[in-house]
C-alpha cells in the first residue's frame, strides 16, 4: 500500500511545487483547488513508480495566446478532469492503474489527484520532469523522437462560448501534441489532457522518480520553517533541503537582486535582468526560467537546472509577478543533484526552444550530463 494523501499533504504540495515550478507551474490556488477537491471525495494514494502510467496534465493556451485574457483554471469541472482519463481509456481498451504528471508546479504536482479520487487509479509517484517547462516534449519522458503511435486526448473549454472541445488523437507524440495545443487555443479556457499511456517497465526507465514525493518533503520543510524566518527577512532556511546554490555569485547567498527590465509575460520568450553594471544577471524566460548569465555572457545555469526567483521573505514567484524594482533572490539547483528524465536528455526537443529563445541550452544540458542519467532514456 502507498501514501494515502489528505488535506494535510495539499498545502506542502502546493508550496514544494512552487519552488520546482521554475516561474511557472500553473497556479497555487488552482492546485489547492485540486487537492482538496481530491481529498474530500476520495482516497487518492500515492504509489511508486512500478506501475502501469498515464501521463496527467493540464494545459493552458500556446504561446501565440499570451497577450490574451488569462484562462481560469477553476472553471474546469470535476467532470472534466475524470473524462479525459475515460476516453483515453476507452481508447486504449484497459484499465489505467495510476496517473503520471509530466512536471511538478504550482499546480501540475496536483494535477492527477482528483481524476485518480475519482476514478479509483493510482497517483504515481514520478514525473515527467521534476521541475516545470515550457513544451510537452520536455516532460514525455522520451517518447518526443520516438515514431511509436501514442494516444493523447484533451477535454473542456468555455462552455458558454460554445467552445467545448472532446478530443482523442493517436500517433507519433511530435505529431500530435501540436495538435492538443492548437484545440487548447481554439477552446477559449483551459482544457485537460490525458495522454502517453505507456508500461510501468517504461516509467521506470525513463522517468524521474519519487517526484511527487520531493515536492512534499520540500513544502513539508518550507511549512514548518515558515515560523523561523530570521529577522533580516532572508529566504526560508528550509529551502536548503533543495540543496541551494545562489546563482548570483559573488554576492552571498540569498543576497537581494532588483530586476531591471520589464515583467515577462507567461509563455513568451525574453531575457529579464538583475542588478545591473558588471554585476547584472539575465533570466531567460520562455513561460519558465530557462538559463542564467552574467554581465559578461559566461552561463551560471541552464534547463534542466531548478531556477525560482523567490520574494524578500523567500516565497515562490511566477515569472508574471515580477515587476521592476523588485528585490527578488534567485535559487539555484544544478542538475546534477535532482532527478533527470529521458525526456530532458533527449536532444530532439531543444531545438523549437533554441530557435524560440535565441540561445543555446542543448550544449549545456549534455556536456556535463550524467551518464547514468542519460543511458535511461534508452
Amino acid at each position: 500500500m502507498g501514501r494515502i494523501l489528505t488535506e494535510k499533504d495539499v498545502e506542502p504540495a502546493v508550496r514544494g511545487g512552487s519552488v520546482y515550478a521554475a516561474g511557472g507551474g500553473g497556479w497555487a490556488d488552482h492546485g489547492r483547488m485540486l487537492g482538496l477537491a481530491a481529498v474530500r471525495i476520495g482516497k487518492p494514494e500515492l504509489v511508486d513508480g512500478r506501475r502501469t502510467g498515464l501521463e496527467m496534465t493540464g494545459s493552458p493556451p500556446p504561446p501565440r495566446s499570451a497577450r490574451r485574457p488569462v484562462p481560469q483554471p477553476g472553471k474546469c469541472r470535476a467532470s472534466t478532469t475524470s473524462r479525459r482519463c475515460g476516453c483515453c481509456r476507452k481508447r486504449l481498451g484497459e484499465p489505467l492503474a495510476a496517473l503520471m504528471v509530466g512536471q511538478n508546479g504550482r499546480s501540475s504536482t496536483l494535477n492527477g489527484w482528483l481524476p485518480s479520487a475519482i476514478l479509483g487509479t493510482k497517483v504515481l509517484d514520478a514525473v515527467g520532469d521534476i521541475r516545470a517547462h515550457p513544451t510537452g516534449d520536455m516532460g514525455s519522458i522520451g517518447l518526443a523522437a520516438s515514431p511509436e503511435p501514442m494516444i493523447q486526448t484533451a477535454v473542456g473549454g468555455n462552455r458558454a462560448d460554445n467552445r467545448y472541445i472532446e478530443l482523442v488523437v493517436r500517433g507519433a507524440t511530435a505529431k500530435v501534441s501540436p495538435i492538443l495545443r492548437t484545440a487548447s487555443d481554439m477552446s477559449g479556457g483551459f482544457i485537460a489532457s490525458a495522454r502517453n499511456p505507456v508500461r510501468a517497465s517504461y516509467v521506470r526507465k525513463n522517468a524521474a522518480l519519487g517526484g511527487i514525493s520531493m515536492a512534499l518533503s520540500l513544502g513539508e520543510a518550507i511549512v514548518a520553517a515558515e515560523g523561523a524566518r530570521v529577522a533580516a527577512r532572508a529566504p526560508p532556511s528550509s529551502t536548503r533541503s533543495a540543496r541551494r546554490r545562489a546563482a548570483t555569485s559573488p554576492s552571498p547567498a540569498g543576497s537581494p537582486r532588483r530586476t531591471s527590465s520589464t515583467p515577462t509575460p507567461p509563455s513568451t520568450s525574453a531575457p529579464s535582468s538583475s542588478a545591473r553594471g558588471d554585476k547584472a544577471t539575465t533570466l531567460h524566460v520562455m513561460n519558465e526560467y530557462m538559463a542564467i548569465d552574467d554581465a559578461g555572457g559566461t552561463r551560471l545555469a541552464t534547463f534542466p537546472d531548478v531556477i525560482t526567483t523567490l520574494d524578500k521573505d523567500g516565497e515562490p514567484l511566477s515569472v508574471g509577478q515580477l515587476h521592476v524594482g523588485m528585490t527578488v533572490h534567485v535559487l539555484h539547483v544544478p542538475k546534477a543533484i535532482i532527478p533527470l528524465s529521458a525526456g530532458v536528455l533527449d536532444p530532439s526537443v531543444y531545438p523549437p526552444v533554441e530557435a524560440a529563445m535565441g540561445i543555446e541550452i542543448a550544449r549545456y544540458v549534455f556536456e556535463e550530463a550524467p551518464k547514468k542519467k542519460r543511458k535511461s532514456k534508452k
